[in-house]
């Protein structure tokens, strides 16, 4: 006899029918990692999800990731159209416009969940490493970007011998905490009706872990 077959998985509710409060949002964005982990997605982008999803827009999370080409948020997190509001910048730095748009997306579509997302081995933190080293200069933009994850990297000790993958974390925590006392987003936080948690993704294996 053959092995029973699979039983396909029903529909998956998508936007704000799949994460209407803070704990739901964030369970429902690590149910979705951990498909795409198992192999097993369930969302593809294809036109007709496109189309359904064309009417106003409830999406229950935002996500501040990094520009890196390995980590596309929507992918690792099995997400569809409409589901999620993705802003990425170097090294997820805030800015004000980045800022604006998360209390934009909380404010007025009212999503109850945002996520900051770093990674392994980020080129950004590396580049705040080496200028605090001495080993390189920057100026300009990119020297915006380097000033703004330079104090994680001060936190942590320039010196230690685990500075890189320390100020990651160290950096997401300075972010999170960032938003979580900005003027529009600290009321919905202290209510209850927004969480802003920060996470780490594995370049090598796809998961995501909360920080």
């Amino acid at each position: 006899m053959g092995s029973p077959k699979a039983t396909p998985p029903g529909p998956v509710p998508t936007g704000r029918a799949a994460g209407g409060t803070p704990r739901a949002a964030l369970a429902e964005l690590l149910a979705g990692n951990r498909r795409f982990v198992s192999g097993q997605p369930i969302h593809g982008h294809d036109v007709t999800a496109a189309a359904a999803a064309s009417g106003d827009q409830q999406p229950y999370a935002v996500l501040l990731g990094c520009i890196d080409s390995r980590v596309p948020l929507e992918a690792i997190f099995d997400q569809t159209f409409g589901s999620i509001c993705v802003i990425r910048t170097g090294g997820h730095v805030l800015d004000r416009a980045v800022l604006g748009s998360i209390e934009y997306v909380v404010g007025e579509l009212g999503v109850p969940l945002v996520m900051v997302l770093g990674h392994e081995r980020c080129g950004a933190v590396a580049s705040a490493v080496d200028a605090l080293r001495g080993a390189r200069s920057t100026d300009g933009p990119l020297g915006h970007l380097v000033e703004q994850i330079a104090p994680a990297v001060t936190e942590v000790g320039v010196d230690d011998p685990r500075v890189q993958p320390m100020a990651i974390r160290r950096h997401v925590f300075r972010t999170v905490a960032a938003l979580r006392t900005d003027a529009l987003l600290a009321g919905p936080v202290d209510a209850g009706r927004l969480a802003v948690v920060g996470a780490l993704y594995d370049l090598a294996t796809g998961e995501v872990a909360l920080l």
